[in-house]
């Protein structure tokens, strides 16, 4: 798997935000206070793989 094949496969923190109906801002009070789905640092940026946002918000629904 190349590296552009695994970054067009995860989401943007801004992608998450529109997905969750959250602002961004949430999303990082979530990060900080780890409740919020899963997240990875690709260099400077936050990334999300869908399939952790999925699972995150079936496991709080």
């Amino acid at each position: 798997m190349t590296t552009d094949t695994v970054s067009e496969n995860l989401w943007s923190i801004e992608r998450t935000s529109q997905y969750l109906g959250v602002p961004v801002g949430t999303l990082y009070q979530w990060r900080h206070r780890r409740t919020g789905p899963r997240a990875r640092k690709v260099g400077r940026h936050l990334r999300y793989d869908p399939a952790d946002v999925r699972a995150w918000f079936r496991e709080c629904a």
